[in-house]
């Protein structure tokens, strides 16, 4: 609606015209029906992205478009200093603690004591756990505990929103891709932030394609294992399953293992997450297209009536379909209403400068 510049003139004037015919009084009771359509207006608002976006922006920026395609997906990006201090201080103690626990641990070691502590430490944060080096004392069982919970309370939340911001990063260029002819066409932009989480998913999916194929080639040149075995581990590698009958043995292979096992983790947790978020978006789709295309019923100008005068305005019926799509509910109405009628300081039904230096005085 926000699109139709001809219609909000129309909306304007006729909420003001309600407003002088419609003078409250103190006291006034606001009626509100919960739609039996709309769903919690909490779950529509986290699954619709745009809403976050054009919340607060006015009818204007509805219409605006970004200037260049990767700015769709500015949103609240991980401070990465924050990240890498905490990953490199998760990563620098749990080495330094399992390399002198290491003669604590048993299990397949490589040639190297540093490379096997590093390898132990990530297993560990990502929650992967091959069981391949295990610790075997009540010290280093100890020690393992604390770094188990360290590293999924602090460490795995800011992982997963570095991850994110790779893959907002790569969504132009999957964008690109798919309209190689189109990246400055209006259109275009516009069918991008309409199925922008769609781009997230496919990104993903490209991302998580390409940690599956490093890895297993990694397994099969390296660690020698046949395809199948390669593709197997790796899948239980980054569903963080963690078997134990395959896993990396070699040095070169565990000091592959450790940033391969901390990207590829985040990058399925991400798919998934985006594939969900994408299935919630269409139903709420599917439901806006109910909600604006269905018969309006004397019912519906009943519900939408919110002073009870058996007459609907404009404004009135918009909140009614905001309702109904989850946008807003009614409690937030009530919110609206109540500061609107504490800064009606002359009960006109509309608010002025007057107003508000009355209200709110100094």
């Amino acid at each position: 609606m926000a699109e139709n510049g001809a219609k909000q003139p129309m909306l304007a004037v006729d909420t003001a015209n309600n407003a002088r015919q419609k003078k409250p009084s103190t006291g006034r009771v606001w009626r509100f029906r919960r739609c039996r359509t709309a769903p919690s207006s909490d779950s529509a608002q986290e699954s619709l992205p745009w809403s976050r976006d054009t919340r607060h922006q006015g009818a204007s920026a509805a219409t605006s478009l970004p200037v260049a395609p990767w700015e769709l997906f500015r949103g609240a990006r991980p401070r990465f200093w924050l990240v890498g201090v905490l990953l490199l201080a998760y990563l620098l103690s749990g080495t330094t603690a399992f390399y002198l626990a290491m003669d604590h641990m048993s299990g397949d070691r490589s040639a190297s004591r540093a490379l096997d502590a590093l390898y132990f430490c990530v297993v560990t944060m990502t929650t992967v756990g091959y069981g391949d080096l295990v610790p075997s004392s009540d010290a280093a069982k100890l020690l393992a505990c604390a770094f188990a919970f360290a590293g999924v309370a602090l460490v795995g939340a800011f992982l997963s929103k570095a991850a994110d911001y790779i893959v907002e990063k790569q969504e132009a260029l999957v964008f690109h891709v798919i309209h190689p002819h189109h990246t400055g066409d209006q259109k275009a932009l516009r069918d991008m932030e309409a199925n922008k989480v769609r781009y997230k998913l496919y990104t993903s999916a490209a991302l998580l394609a390409a940690v599956l194929a490093s890895g297993m080639a990694f397994l099969v040149k390296v660690e020698g294992m046949r395809p199948i075995d390669a593709f197997y581990c790796a899948c239980a590698t980054v569903t963080t399953l963690g078997y134990g009958d395959r896993s990396f043995a070699t040095a070169g292979g565990r000091a592959f293992a450790a940033p391969w096992i901390t990207v590829s983790t985040g990058v399925v947790a991400l798919f998934f997450l985006y594939a969900a978020e994408l299935g919630a978006e269409q139903r709420q789709k599917a439901l806006a297209r109910w909600v604006l295309t269905r018969r309006t019923t004397s019912g519906d100008l009943e519900a939408a009536d919110l002073d009870g005068d058996r007459r609907v305005s404009a404004a009135e019926f918009a909140l009614y379909k905001l309702k109904e799509l989850g946008k807003i509910s009614h409690e937030e109405i009530t919110e609206f209403l109540e500061e609107f009628d504490e800064l009606d300081a002359d009960l006109s039904g509309t608010l002025s400068a007057h107003d508000l230096a009355v209200a709110q005085p100094g």
